[in-house]
C-alpha cells in the first residue's frame, strides 16, 4: 500500500538525499535548533530561540521521527503555508493531520528514503 502526502522539503542549498532509519519517535517534540541555525537565522536578523517547548506553536508541530543520527526529522509544522515548496533547512516538513497518520503507521527501524 502506498500513501501520498504534500510535503516541504529543504531549500536551495539544504536538500539532501540518502538513505536512513527512523530512530526515534516524539509526539509534540520540544525543538532544540542547532547552533549553527540559530547563528545564520541572526545574520538574517530572524531571531529563533535555543528551545521551543512542544505544542501547537512548536516549528515540530505535532510529531516527529528522527532520521538515523542525523538532525533531520520527518515532522510537522506551525506553518501550513510552507507545505509543497522548498523552504525547511533539511527536514521533511508535513501537515500535522498527515503526519499525526503517518506516525501511528511507522515504527522505530522503519526505512527512510530521499531522493
Amino acid at each position: 500500500m502506498a500513501i501520498e502526502y504534500a510535503v516541504s522539503v529543504g531549500r536551495e542549498g539544504f536538500s539532501w538525499a540518502g538513505r536512513n532509519s527512523v530512530t526515534r519517535m516524539a509526539e509534540w517534540p520540544e525543538w532544540r535548533p542547532p547552533p549553527e541555525m540559530i547563528q545564520r537565522e541572526a545574520e538574517h536578523g530572524h531571531l529563533i530561540p535555543s528551545f521551543v517547548k512542544g505544542g501547537p506553536d512548536n516549528p515540530l508541530g505535532a510529531r516527529a521521527l528522527y532520521i538515523g543520527t542525523t538532525d533531520y526529522r520527518i515532522h510537522g509544522t506551525d506553518k501550513p503555508w510552507s507545505i509543497g515548496h522548498a523552504s525547511s533547512s533539511g527536514c521533511i516538513r508535513m501537515m500535522n493531520e498527515d503526519v499525526i497518520e503517518l506516525y501511528g503507521l511507522a515504527k522505530i527501524g522503519a526505512p527512510v528514503v530521499v531522493e
